[in-house]
């Protein structure tokens, strides 16, 4: 099956060594002022608690002296983390454009330095929010469109294959990035409804599988990225609701996850997937309501929606048996389109960002996706 289907053989390499290791022994042997750090994988709570604690110079001070840890430590202050990953990201930047010009190594391993010294520099630009930053492997990252504190609705961007720091955002096809895909639909959000305390995170916050390989095929990265997806919906400032958009690969995270999300998770929403790993809403077993698109030209379409042995992600999220509310995507035009501007789907999106329920344009052409959901606009 993986033969005829497309999905190649291919495997993630691994990782090198972990820049975060240095940091996390000198983060579990400190102190602040006397007191003991939380364990960096402490619960959000836990975290939270401990920060609330602490006054802003005291905070700054962690921020500074372990950014790698205070950056991507759930339960933070988001503007604690902030400042903590742009010291990483300095950081992380200067180690790179030593590697770029070290003539030890290949010319190739010299070219990814440079490259990761452009994207740190980029991500460093004014005014951008960083809420995680791992520059391990591949990378992790997140970023913040919006005020996350005052937001009283908070997107969530969940990429599929492909995703690392290099991927992260791009400057052609710039919408099949999670950078792109979260501004564009912050700037619809803000569009449809100015007035909406929305925030919008891109969040590549989980290896993401390489290519159509082995990988993504199956769900073992995806119940890591699981984890940690419901470890950030947990930790989110205030009492935001959340709402999740899934894209490809990022629909089998949202799937695996979906059980252990917190109730202020109120929809999740998948485009182009191959699956849940599930075979219908019910065995999803979420309190959030459950939206699907794919647009007619998506290759997706023609992967077989089943899992043997391990292998597949399930029933199909667009099937009438599976339950999901349908979203029109009409304009999306293939597997990349669900976030360009003046596509069905992105206007859909906004939409449930917003909370405008009663203006979602249906895949069946009815109302049926719109049935049952009480208030139909958010604040």
């Amino acid at each position: 099956m993986l033969a005829t289907t497309g999905w190649t053989a291919v495997h993630r390499p691994e990782a090198g060594a972990a820049p975060r290791a240095a940091a996390l022994a000198a983060w579990a042997a400190a102190r602040i002022d006397g007191r003991p750090l939380p364990s960096a994988d402490a619960p959000v709570r836990t975290v939270a608690r401990f920060f609330a604690g602490l006054d802003g110079v005291q905070r700054a001070r962690l921020a500074d002296g372990y950014p790698l840890v205070v950056g991507n430590l759930d339960g933070t202050p988001a503007t604690t983390r902030y400042r903590a990953n742009r010291r990483a990201l300095e950081q992380a930047g200067r180690i790179e454009k030593a590697r770029g010009r070290d003539v030890t190594l290949t010319p190739a391993d010299r070219a990814t330095a440079d490259r990761r010294a452009h994207r740190f520099a980029s991500l460093l630009e004014p005014g951008r929010q960083i809420l995680a930053f791992d520059p391990t492997g591949g990378g992790l990252a997140a970023e913040v469109f919006g005020d996350l504190d005052r937001a009283r609705r908070v997107s969530v961007v969940v990429p599929g294959v492909d995703t690392d720091l290099l991927t992260f955002e791009r400057t052609q096809r710039r919408l099949t990035a999670p950078v792109g895909m979260a501004r564009s639909l912050y700037e619809a959000q803000r569009a449809a409804a100015p007035d909406s305390r929305t925030a919008v995170i891109a969040w590549a916050g989980y290896t993401a599988p390489i290519g159509l390989g082995i990988d993504a095929a199956t769900g073992r990265l995806a119940v890591e990225g699981a984890v940690r997806l419901e470890s950030l919906a947990a930790a989110l400032p205030g009492d935001a609701s959340v709402a999740l958009f899934c894209h490809s690969y990022g629909s089998v995270v949202c799937g695996v996850a979906a059980h252990a999300l917190p109730d202020r998770v109120t929809d999740l929403v998948v485009a182009g997937s191959p699956g849940m790993r599930a075979e219908n809403t019910a065995d999803l077993d979420t309190s959030a309501r459950v939206w699907a698109a794919r647009d007619a030209g998506d290759w997706i379409a023609d992967v077989p929606h089943l899992e043997v042995g391990g292998v597949g992600h399930g029933a199909d999220p667009v099937s009438p048996d599976f339950g999901a509310r349908l979203l029109s995507s009409a304009g999306a035009k293939s597997h990349t389109g669900y976030f360009q501007p003046g596509t069905a789907s992105l206007d859909n999106f906004a939409k449930i960002g917003t909370g405008a329920f009663g203006s979602i344009v249906c895949a069946t052409g009815d109302d049926a996706c719109r049935r049952e959901i009480s208030g139909t606009d958010g604040d």
